[in-house]
């Protein structure tokens, strides 16, 4: 188990660590490849995942409901602790309910299902993706206009990659293989980018940051534990969820919350520190799906 257990997590935080150092020494600007990675390469790993023949849309439903349940739940029990903590619930809830399924989440079911697990989890991180950019801002802002969200190529893929997975019209093999290759390039490119963002961590705000850093996989995972209770789910589809819930704070927490002009140094803290406090959490997330598995 714990030969397993490091073949899966080693990978990503090397490659984390490859990001971090290179980050630290080239100081790069990351804003063009980040929005490549949300304009280009995403839309192409979701349309590809969506649309290949090991994904189930009717058999997956579940898993789809599990992720809104654990976002939903998640927030729940984050907003107490915000007031506990006295800090404002629209700074703090939103990285306790958004994880880290793209950066981290994609490449460790990979490496743990292979591709029974890949697409599941494209499918939850587009839900959770989705709710962000619609209940996320609305918690942030109550005035957000979700018309922007109807622009976004990420919604667009979803929706022709469902369409894909549920009526399954013919699609050439060149066009098949073109999409995955444009969209192989995400998570790679996504652990880089996440290690970069490591270097700008505000300790000001350290306090709050391992509050959030342990809240949102603690959250997650007490969620899933009473979602499995009641859904009908399969070894795998368990493991994918409870893998799903032990993650940190998305990246994109922090982008959001530098739109709306939201804290966004509170919300950085919180997802820097929280990824690093990964180091703790991803194991017993990656251990469970294992143990679930079997």
């Amino acid at each position: 188990m714990i030969e397993r257990l490091l073949t899966i997590i080693l990978p990503v935080f090397s490659v984390i660590a490859v990001g971090y150092f290179w980050g630290r020494r080239t100081r790069p600007d990351m804003s063009q490849v980040n929005r490549i990675s949300m304009n280009v390469l995403a839309p192409a790993l979701i349309f590809s995942a969506l649309a290949s023949k090991s994904f189930d849309v009717r058999a997956d439903a579940v898993l789809m409901a599990g992720a809104v349940g654990i976002v939903l739940g998640s927030g729940i029990l984050g907003w107490p602790i915000a007031r506990l903590l006295r800090e404002d619930p629209r700074t703090f809830v939103p990285p306790v309910m958004f994880n880290n399924c793209g950066n981290m989440g994609l490449p460790l079911a990979a490496l743990t299902f292979g591709d029974a697990g890949f697409s599941p989890m494209v499918a939850m991180f587009v839900i959770s993706n989705l709710l962000h950019f619609t209940l996320g801002a609305w918690i942030i802002d109550h005035g957000a206009r979700f018309g922007t969200l109807l622009r976004n190529p990420m919604v667009w893929s979803t929706i022709a990659g469902f369409g894909f997975a549920l009526f399954q019209p013919p699609l050439p093999e060149w066009i098949e293989t073109a999409f995955k290759l444009v969209g192989d390039g995400l998570i790679p490119l996504m652990l880089l980018s996440l290690g970069v963002r490591l270097t700008d961590i505000a300790w000001r705000d350290a306090r709050l940051g391992v509050a959030g850093g342990i809240a949102c996989p603690l959250a997650g995972l007490v969620s899933a534990a009473a979602l499995w209770a009641v859904l009908d789910m399969s070894p795998t589809q368990a493991g994918l969820l409870f893998l799903f819930a032990a993650l940190p704070p998305a990246v994109l927490n922090f982008m959001v919350a530098e739109q709306y002009r939201q804290e966004p140094g509170k919300v950085a803290s919180i997802v820097l520190v929280g990824n690093l406090l990964s180091i703790v959490f991803v194991p017993v997330g990656v251990a469970l799906a294992l143990a679930l598995r079997q």
